[in-house]
């Protein structure tokens, strides 16, 4: 049992590591692992290894939270709250953002724990039910929330429009043999980092001495949005075709919220955070309920273990919880040292340096895997323009998510139709 502690520690320093270096994704460390597994099975157990990609994937998802908020660097999973977090960077509230997203992830992770006897009854019927009809799901949640999220007939048909074209770039990068994750990378840097940035910089923005205080109150509707993103992120680790972005879709309907109204940022963050990190551990039980890895370390756990047991799915709930924990103590320091030092920063050498940074990481990854450079930095700068477009226009830039969204449709209209 100590080596699974220590294990599970092990996981933390490594994900911590992963989330706060921009442009490294979970899988990129589990895949390393996975690949040094027959030299390490000479070493320690299967369960070892499991127990540390269970706890580095939850430290990762929650700790990611804290270079997209303060850098607006973005990962799949935090792209949606780029603008919103950013927004209260920019008023002087990153203590108060960084707090938000903790107890958001946290929350969630107590609420799928909780749930977790009702889900393993409901989910796989669920599962069966659904997986035929997961195009209609998502297309008419897309539609409600699109509707939905917009104040007038204009706004409505802008957003409606960017989220076909996303879409369409979402599509046209996907039927590339190029590396999902290079494409993925360069899209979502380009659609929500630096569009954001340089959004900010047009508008002659500056960093704010950055409050020491902060006020988070969790009343009735931050619960509820805190408990919308804990069911929502559960049905993601069971849907075909469901990701945190869809996700995202489904929790703002399910709390409520909104991603570009002051009022709701504070909700729209919990729910977003919640799902992140809820869909990272329902992922990983999916494996023991239906048989089914969702997600690429989900993968590389059913590899190394060829029958889970209820045994393996307790000690790995033990370890999430454990995980989470400590990562949300290490979120905050992490997300408080930073908002020191962001006061004593000058905002456009930051947004320049942060700009560069994205771009640089983004080519190493485009020369490492030996994709078209022509072709990606054309992809880059589509992704940028368009990205700019809801910032003029003003409309939130959840509906920029097509570039998943759409593709899951057609792809699942395609197998069953």
């Amino acid at each position: 049992m100590i080596e699974l502690v220590i294990a599970c520690f092990i996981g933390i320093l490594i994900g911590t590591l992963t989330g706060m270096t921009p442009g490294i994704h979970v899988n990129t460390a589990g895949a390393i692992l996975f690949a040094s597994s027959t030299t390490l099975l000479t070493q320690v157990s299967p369960e070892f290894l499991c127990v540390l990609m269970v706890s580095m994937s939850i430290a990762h998802a929650l700790i990611e939270f804290v270079p997209s908020m303060l850098l607006g660097v973005p990962q799949e999973g935090t792209a949606t709250s780029i603008l919103p977090g950013h927004r209260m960077v920019l008023q002087g509230r990153s203590k108060e953002v960084i707090r938000i997203v903790s107890v958001g992830g946290f929350g969630a992770i107590i609420v799928t724990v909780m749930m977790l006897p009702a889900f393993a009854i409901a989910l796989p019927i669920l599962h069966d039910l659904t997986k035929p009809f997961t195009w209609i799901i998502l297309l008419f949640a897309s539609l409600y929330l699109t509707y939905r999220l917009t104040a007038n007939f204009r706004d409505f048909l802008w957003s409606l429009l960017l989220f076909v074209l996303s879409g369409i770039l979402g599509w046209i990068l996907f039927q590339t043999p190029i590396s999902s994750g290079v494409t993925l990378m360069c899209a979502f840097s380009g659609l929500f980092g630096i569009s954001t940035i340089l959004f900010s910089l047009n508008d002659s923005s500056t960093i704010p001495h950055q409050n020491p205080f902060y006020y988070l109150n969790l009343d009735y509707i931050k619960f509820k949005s805190i408990f919308a993103g804990g069911i929502t992120g559960a049905i993601l680790g069971f849907l075909p075709g469901f990701g945190p972005a869809q996700g995202t879709v489904i929790a703002q309907a399910v709390s409520g919220t909104n991603d570009n109204n002051d009022d709701d940022t504070v909700n729209f963050l919990l729910a977003t955070s919640g799902l992140n990190i809820s869909d990272c551990l329902f992922s990983l039980i999916a494996i023991y309920i239906i048989g089914n890895p969702r997600s690429g370390i989900a993968v590389y756990m059913s590899y190394l273990i060829s029958e889970m047991s209820i045994n393996h799915l307790i000690i790995f709930i033990f370890t999430s919880l454990l995980a989470v924990s400590v990562s949300l103590v290490l979120c905050l320091k992490l997300g408080d040292s930073f908002s020191r030092l962001m006061g004593g920063i000058d905002y456009k050498k930051l947004s320049i340096g942060v700009i560069l940074l994205q771009i640089m990481i983004l080519y190493v990854f485009i020369f490492y895997y030996q994709a078209p450079v022509f072709y990606m930095t054309l992809a880059l700068i589509t992704s940028i323009a368009m990205g700019m477009l809801p910032h003029y226009i003003g409309i939130g830039k959840s509906h920029l998510m097509g570039i998943l969204i759409i593709p899951a449709i057609v792809i699942y209209l395609q197998m069953f139709i």
